[in-house]
């Protein structure tokens, strides 16, 4: 039988296993509500962030003109330059021509000592004179057969040979006065009165600038479509905001074997602002579609292989692949896959997944239907 003491020992620790017990269950299930209750929590915002509209900016695919073209960069060349040279020597008597100064072709610009080369001339001149007298007075004697045909034949090589000597003499004459081989504009001079000039020695750079040339190697893919006569249209870096047209004026067709490329030469007038040296920004345009359905290049995805835009309908986006066609500047045909009443996103839309809910940025339904809400729903 036990004591008293054993007893009251068994019913204290019966009495404490039991009170563990209650309040270990009444944690658990405290837990369990609170779990419950944040779940649930959970669940309800991630609900609300998938059906939160995402703001986006929104380009109605329209309708316009669009050309298909080939850019290329080149330096604007002259279309003709030259040195001048002297083609003899002697001490420069008169500069004619300063810098920046129009000349034409065949005009005086530098005059030199001439002394020399008229002297040989006038003695050309002489020997001339008497030969063609002596020939004159043979041809009589032969007439009368007192000179022999040999001789006259002999007169006659002296006198063409004496024509060629008073020829060069006067050659040599008219050099004294340097003419300009082209027309245009002196671009540089390096030559003073008093100064001895050595022959074919450069005294002046003429450019001419009437026209203006720029050259592009373009890749052999493109020969089929560049031709002469085609439009063209300039930009330089130092005229910004400018546009110049102009046209292919010929076409290399040979295709050069190391670059793959073939040279295209494009003509602009010039004499006003534009100056050879220049950089040019150059666009062929090749084709045109008067009335395209186009978008802006930026509301294409970042996909080359499947080219595709994010459409607006019902208030979701929606992923649609389309087909491309020319692109002209900002824009880009879309030959296939859209409607002219399709409105693409241009804004917002490297976070969109298909079937995302959008709220189009400035939209006037927007707008009135946020008005309408009531003040419980805003808040």
């Amino acid at each position: 039988m036990p004591s008293f003491h054993a007893r009251t020992v068994f019913r204290t620790s019966l009495v404490t296993l039991i009170g563990g017990s209650l309040l270990l269950g009444g944690l658990m299930l405290t837990g369990c509500k609170m779990g419950a209750g944040g779940d649930a929590e959970a669940k309800a915002k991630e609900g609300k962030k998938e059906t939160e509209a995402m703001p986006v900016e929104v380009v109605p695919a329209s309708r316009r003109p669009i050309a298909a073209s080939y850019t290329g960069t080149a330096p604007l060349e002259a279309r003709a330059e030259s040195q001048v040279v002297s083609k003899t020597s002697g001490v420069a008597l008169q500069v004619l021509a300063e810098v920046g100064q129009t000349v034409r072709a065949g005009q005086v610009l530098v005059r030199l000592d001439s002394d020399r080369s008229k002297l040989q001339a006038a003695q050309s001149e002489a020997q001339l004179r008497k030969l063609e007298a002596n020939y004159r007075r043979s041809q009589q004697l032969f007439a009368q057969q007192l000179v022999s045909a040999n001789d006259l034949d002999q007169l006659k090589y002296d006198l063409e040979n004496a024509r060629a000597i008073n020829r060069l003499a006067n050659l040599e004459l008219s050099y004294a006065n340097v003419v300009a081989p082209i027309s245009g504009v002196i671009a540089e001079r390096s030559i003073k009165t008093g100064n001895f000039v050595q022959i074919n020695t450069p005294i002046f750079r003429i450019v001419d600038t009437s026209r203006v040339e720029a050259t592009l190697n373009v890749p052999e893919r493109e020969l089929a479509t560049l031709k002469a006569g085609l439009p063209v249209q300039l930009a330089v870096d130092a005229l910004p905001g400018k546009s110049f047209q102009g046209r292919v004026d010929r076409v290399a067709p040979v295709v050069d074997s190391g670059s793959g490329t073939f040279r295209v030469i494009c003509a602009f007038d010039g004499g006003g602002l534009l100056q050879p040296g220049m950089f040019g920004r150059i666009k062929i345009d090749y084709d045109q579609r008067a009335d395209a359905l186009v978008i802006p290049r930026s509301a294409l995805l970042d996909d080359e292989n499947d080219p595709a835009v994010f459409v607006v309908r019902g208030g979701k986006a929606a992923r649609t692949s389309i087909k491309l066609g020319y692109f002209d500047g900002a824009w880009v045909e879309v030959r296939s896959g859209l409607q002219s009443s399709d409105r693409v996103v241009t804004a917002g839309k490297v976070a969109l997944r298909e079937g995302s809910a959008v709220q189009v940025i400035g939209d006037p339904k927007a707008k009135q239907a946020a008005a309408a809400k009531p003040a419980s729903d805003k808040r």
